[in-house]
């Protein structure tokens, strides 16, 4: 999965946790993208099967969707949380570099991030 489907569908989760009806034009002002490109986003994500349309213009994630979303949701929270405690930046920096890690950082450094960040060692 390529980087801003991943952008996507962490985007569309965040917003169905703080809302349950999510729309595209949600996610476009929430990442500061054009509708455009978030329809075309959107598009390849419910071809690959992660995203659905549900009631009117909301979006639902498949099951599919909602494992992938929360996986990325996952490395996001434990990544900042490590930046935040260990590198000792502010929220905001560890938030921005947390995204951009997430998307490349391999699963057995993660497990091994994830165990340090939950058991506090260092």
């Amino acid at each position: 999965m390529h980087e801003a489907s991943e952008n996507y569908l962490e985007t569309i989760y965040i917003l169905i946790l703080k809302s349950p009806r999510v729309r595209a034009v949600d996610v476009a002002n929430e990442l500061g993208y054009s509708k455009a490109s978030v329809s075309n986003g959107i598009r390849v994500l419910k071809r690959e099967g992660y995203v659905k349309n549900g009631e009117g213009t909301a979006l639902e994630l498949t099951e599919k969707g909602r494992f992938m979303a929360e996986k990325i949701f996952e490395r996001h929270m434990v990544l900042t949380k490590f930046l935040e405690k260990y590198a000792q930046v502010s929220t905001e920096i560890a938030e921005k570099d947390a995204c951009k890690i997430e998307h490349i950082i391999s699963e057995e450094v993660f497990r091994g991030l994830k165990k340090h960040v939950s058991e506090g060692t260092f």
